[in-house]
């Protein structure tokens, strides 16, 4: 087989501008492509060359074979990278490259099929003996025998799609009254994700540890591992925070895990990059849940701790080449953790988030890494996932890879989205993560509503109040003219006290304000006074001394009016009120119930003149590839019906109406 000149990364985000560096440093040429909605991505820029899909839909770009096909012939691209997620595991575009001259950096078609189908991929790990968790993965998909399969196997169960992956089309039921409907809604979100309505049964397992073995094998009959990951923190079934090795792992366990990975590969002819993933219980037992015929997003802390780059490796198996090690080669050293920064709103039930990047930085550390999908400028899109990036620290101890990613995270600054930054240090620093005791069911439990965080201190309000009036104060002085820089702050009559009225959040308060000096001011809220002085100012970043205090804070001014802060914890969004216009201030929703994001209606469980109560379910809306259940705000009767089923819809687009109940 030739040696690759070209790759084309049929992908976006971060994976394509990871997969580009790795090229890029072996001398290759780049190829991206784009949907309309991408046409000034980060990965765009990355690339050597750029090819237009069209459309803004994965289905109209990142999921048409023909124009990636068409893409790569045009640039004289020999191999596509296809990432993770969209084509990577689609059997027929890794066929459809061989029948091109196109080498795809995956594994066998063969090896795709049977992994990529969670009831197949069950019975073949039973055929070659890999533990696997009891269940059902008949062709029968009558919803009859469905439930009563789940019903024989006893509560909890796990509905998964067949097909699927990254949690959708998955559903918990504890309770056999709602399995009708969980089945029901798998089955939607299946066809709609992957057009596979298929659907598999599993015990649930609980206070079980999800922990997955990175395997690579080549095409000399090579097989290898390379450790394993634990994944265990996760929320809606997707991965949060991932680490290598597994805390609670040992020798002879990770042995026998990783016989159970390699043993499931070579059971499938496999070829390239693979994850197989388990659960281990408390006992020590682990279980087959599925493998990944492709590269994850969690790679990065398996090259942390191994000093391998996997990509290099799919390259360089791709075009013929042995594997660049032995199973006696691969040693962990140290620890890693990653987390994924998303643009999702943790107190919302974790909503996804989508808009413009007005500001997204993380500063240089020593052994930290990022891999991100953005730069300032840049725009969450509507239509994709909602990850921003993720970030990887290593460390010789975990408890040193744990302090090196916490102080990445507090000096992130990420403004524009609603995003999880302060969740994931709220989970880096809660005492059953730090003692590695943290298993899959964690978050549900902890979180069942969401993650809220504390309310802002006083302190942190005076600061955003005084560092809004100094950068106000620096716009002014600059566009005057011929104005001593003695002057600034001072006042003939002596200092000037002002009141002036501000939100956070949904919480609006007062503030009184007195500027004692050009950077210094006395401020009274909340029944507290603080004295703050500007030490620094940078573009994004400023220095204060608050009650004597030294503190350095993020920051990104959005209007005249509004200044986002963003302390080593939290962000706030500080709205000087007495600056916005009457008629820019928005009416109350009242039973207004509105599309959250952009995305499209699927279902609509109520009709015109229905009466609802608050909370009922009102119907089903798909955004960055996840479902979400609408509920009503208010109880009343449905007014007005907007929305129909099949439509698309842009945040703040009104889906119903409802009249609320009037108490008697």
């Amino acid at each position: 087989m030739k040696a690759i000149q070209t790759v084309l990364v049929a992908n976006r985000g971060e994976i394509a501008v990871r997969v580009m560096r790795t090229a890029k440093a072996m001398g290759l040429k780049t190829v991206a492509v784009y949907s309309d909605a991408d046409a000034r991505a980060l990965h765009v820029r990355t690339a050597d060359l750029a090819v237009p899909l069209g459309g803004n839909t994965a289905t109209e770009s990142y999921l048409n074979g023909d124009a990636i096909l068409a893409a790569a012939h045009a640039t004289g691209a020999d191999a596509i990278h296809p990432g993770y997620g969209f084509l990577s595991e689609n059997t027929g575009f890794a066929a459809a490259c061989a029948e091109a001259g196109v080498i795809f950096i995956g594994p066998p078609a063969q090896a795709v099929e049977v992994m990529g189908d969670k009831a197949l991929a069950k019975r073949a790990m039973l055929e070659a003996k890999v533990p696997c968790i009891p269940g059902y993965q008949g062709e029968d998909q009558s919803d009859e025998t469905l439930c009563r399969e789940a019903e024989a196997m006893g509560m909890p169960v796990m509905v998964k799609a067949a097909a699927g992956g990254g949690g959708r089309g998955m559903r918990r039921v504890s309770d056999p009254a709602y399995l009708q409907q969980a089945i029901t809604l798998a089955r939607a979100e299946a066809e709609s994700a992957f057009g596979n309505g298929d659907l598999i049964l599993e015990r649930a397992i609980e206070g079980a540890r999800h922990v997955e073995v990175q395997v690579f094998a080549d095409t000399h009959g090579n097989v290898i591992h390379l450790g394993e990951r634990d994944c265990s923190l996760q929320r809606r079934h997707q991965k949060v925070v991932e680490e290598s090795p597994c805390p609670v792992m040992t020798p002879e366990l990770r042995d026998a895990m990783g016989a159970a990975a390699v043993e499931a590969a070579r059971a499938v002819n496999y070829v390239g990059a693979g994850t197989v993933e388990f659960l281990l219980d408390a006992s020590g037992e682990f279980y087959f849940l599925e493998m990944n015929t492709r590269l994850q997003v969690e790679h990065p802390v398996t090259e942390c701790v191994t000093g391998y780059d996997l990509v290099q490796w799919q390259i360089q198996v791709a075009q013929g080449e042995p594997l660049p090690a032995t199973q006696e080669d691969v040693t962990l050293f140290g620890h890693a953790i990653e987390v994924r920064l998303c643009a999702e709103d943790p107190a919302a039930g974790f909503l996804p988030s989508a808009g413009p990047v007005s500001l997204f930085s993380i500063p240089a550390a020593e052994s930290v890494r990022v891999d991100a999908g953005i730069e300032t400028g840049d725009a969450i899109s509507p239509f994709y996932d909602s990850m921003v990036g993720k970030v990887i620290a290593w460390g010789e101890t975990r408890e040193m890879a744990r302090l090196r990613l916490r102080a990445a995270l507090q000096r992130t600054a990420l403004a524009g989205v609603t995003h999880n930054r302060a969740f994931l240090l709220e989970l880096l620093d809660d005492a059953t993560f730090v003692g590695g005791g943290a298993t899959t069911d964690f978050i549900d439990q902890q979180y069942p509503e969401g993650y809220v965080p504390d309310a802002a201190p006083s302190r942190l309000l005076a600061a955003g109040i005084a560092l809004q009036q100094i950068l106000a104060g620096e716009a002014h002085f600059s566009s005057a003219l011929s104005v001593s820089e003695e002057l600034r702050g001072w006042a003939s009559t002596g200092p000037v006290t002002r009141r002036h009225h501000y939100t956070v959040s949904d919480a609006a308060f007062s503030a009184e304000i007195t500027q004692v000096c050009a950077d210094g001011f006395d401020i009274n809220l909340m029944e507290s006074c603080h004295v703050v002085t500007m030490a620094s100012l940078g573009e994004h970043r400023a220095t204060l001394v608050i009650d004597g205090q030294r503190v350095v804070l993020g920051y990104y001014v959005q209007d005249s009016a509004t200044l986002m802060l963003a302390t080593d914890r939290s962000e706030i969004t500080l709205v000087n009120t007495d600056l916005i216009p009457p008629e820019a201030a928005e009416d109350a929703l009242g039973g207004k119930v509105l599309a959250p994001m952009h995305g499209q209606l699927m279902a609509v469980l109520v009709e015109a003149n229905a009466r609802v109560d608050k909370d009922q379910r009102l119907a089903v809306f798909e955004a960055m590839k996840m479902q979400h259940e609408i509920l009503a705000p208010v109880a009343g009767t449905v007014a007005e019906l907007l929305g129909h089923v099949g439509q698309q819809m842009a945040a703040g687009d009104v889906i119903l109406v409802i009249e609320e109940a009037t108490s008697e």
